[in-house]
């Protein structure tokens, strides 16, 4: 049977790379800076062969760094109590825009522990410089998001990684309110009554408040700093179940965003608050409770008209922990995204979790090389973005040697401002009505202004090259003039007149 390949110019492939308790990097605590270097390097390497373009890279999870901060100490889960000597963030930027991969800078907000262990703790934590912001919840604890000083506090944050880092995007996860465990009330009763200055009676809806404020502080912070850094969010994937709330989904969740976490996300993507969300829909089709074809289609008509971005999160480690029939036959995750094609607001994928996903489990990586990610796609622009990209490269031309052709150009716009070039090859067109919306025609993505092709790979001498640039805002100029492969000189097959004579 032929197996058909879904080629989508704009798609986003992202990678969530979890580094609490050493999840996916560093391997473990306290290796040398060469090995981190090329593990990180390691990793990015598999990520390009598989055609991601960005990473959703952990840099907070539990109020602490994986980058130079004044604010916060060195994460336990990079060198336990000390300083690394370089700058991890840094490197991990350089190293995934020189493969033209964005970067989503991965926080957790609220969380301070994920045990109550403090011992281990710097003195510089959190957990003992903003001590009475933070509450002791079960076996953790957390920021209160009561506080107002909790929302300037996390601005704060918020506002040295963006001012100090080029990352293309911040990025939160599900935890906002901790998961509830049953009979466990969170301690922020005071907070309630001292911290309620619109006096919301419900304290459910003050708690949902409270991380409306954040999600719509936070987006401003970043947008008024750096325009195009995005700012997303991948909630649990159940908002309300339908028994609570007309609006809501046809599951059965045991918990859900609004009624125990506190997420309203149906609001922010109202409102428009947020530039992308990724529900987590960890759960397979046809699941009693929470199925993964009613929830992907629930979550697709939220986003009509909308100028927030619609991702889907999927859980490929599930293929190896997920116990139910469902994932021990073929591959679930490619099951999912099959459905894709019915839902027009669907614009890509994140996966949980880079380990995982590495192994390659039930073939995913080589079901997605041969279909899903054969050709390479570009990150989609924010819905709704009206900055233009009027800089198409130019003076493009191209040189031959033996085994090679090499493109060469030139680009007018600030480097700051580009993010990559993309190189397409064309086939059975003219230069003068040139089409790259097809992503079948594109052999690479740069970010250096000149690109060497391999003549093996070219199937065609009619074959025609063009570049774009992409700037910050995702969105792409139009093509330079195209340029054709060089074509042989042919020897003239003539007889010279004086040579006659001897036939």
């Amino acid at each position: 049977m032929t197996q058909v390949v879904l080629a989508q110019k704009y798609d986003m492939r992202a990678v969530w790379m979890a580094t609490v308790a050493n999840i996916d990097w560093p391997s473990q605590p306290n290796l040398s800076e060469s090995e981190q270097k090329a593990e990180l390097i390691s990793l990015l390497d598999e990520y390009e062969k598989d055609k991601i373009n960005a990473v959703a890279f952990q840099i907070r999870p539990s109020s602490d760094a994986f980058y130079f901060s004044n604010l916060e100490s060195s994460s336990i889960w990079l060198n336990g109590q000390d300083c690394p000597n370089y700058d991890v963030l840094d490197f991990f930027i350089n190293e995934a825009h020189s493969r033209a991969m964005e970067v989503h800078a991965w926080i957790n907000p609220y969380r301070v522990t994920t045990s109550l262990d403090t011992l281990s703790l710097p003195h510089d934590h959190v957990f003992y410089t903003k001590r009475h912001l933070v509450r002791k919840y079960f076996l953790r604890y957390y920021l209160d998001p009561g506080c107002a000083e909790t929302r300037e506090y996390l601005n704060s944050v918020i506002k040295e990684i963006v001012s100090r880092y080029d990352i293309d995007a911040v990025h939160f996860d599900d935890y906002f309110y901790p998961y509830r465990v049953a009979g466990l009330e969170f301690p922020d009763e005071d907070t309630f009554i001292n911290n309620n200055p619109d006096s919301i009676a419900s304290k459910d809806d003050w708690r949902r408040n409270n991380v409306n404020l954040v999600v719509k502080e936070l987006r401003e912070t970043i947008k008024s700093i750096k325009p195009w850094v995005q700012f997303g969010i991948s909630p649990f994937g159940v908002w309300r179940n339908i028994a609570n709330d007309e609006r809501g989904s046809n599951t059965r969740a045991g918990q859900t965003n609004y009624d125990d976490l506190y997420a309203d996300v149906l609001k922010w993507i109202d409102e428009e608050t947020v530039d992308y969300i990724v529900p987590q829909l960890y759960w397979e089709i046809g699941k009693e409770v929470a199925d993964y074809k009613i929830l992907i289609d629930w979550w697709n008509k939220l986003f009509e008209n909308k100028n927030v971005n619609y991702y889907v999160g999927l859980y490929a480690s599930g293929l190896e922990v997920n116990k139910a029939k469902a994932w021990r036959s073929g591959n679930e995750i490619i099951r999912q995204m099959n459905m894709y094609k019915d839902y027009d607001n669907i614009q890509g994928t994140f996966f949980y979790s880079s380990s995982r996903y590495l192994k390659n489990l039930a073939g995913l990586r080589d079901s997605l090389n041969t279909r899903f990610y054969k050709y390479h796609a570009l990150v989609p622009p924010q819905k709704g973005v009206t900055k233009k990209n009027e800089f198409a490269p130019f003076d493009l031309s191209i040189a031959e040697t033996d085994s090679t052709y090499v493109l060469d150009w030139k680009c007018n716009t600030p480097k700051d401002s580009i993010f990559c070039y993309v190189v397409y090859a064309l086939d059975n067109q003219s230069s003068d009505t040139i089409d790259i919306s097809n992503n079948v025609n594109i052999i690479a993505k740069t970010t250096k202004t000149t690109f060497v092709i391999d003549k093996s790979t070219i199937l065609s001498e009619d074959t025609h090259f063009v570049v774009t640039m992409v700037n910050r805002y995702r969105v792409e100029s139009l093509p330079s003039d195209a340029v054709l492969i060089p074509k042989k000189e042919e020897i003239p097959n003539v007889i010279e007149e004086e040579d006659e004579q001897f036939f």
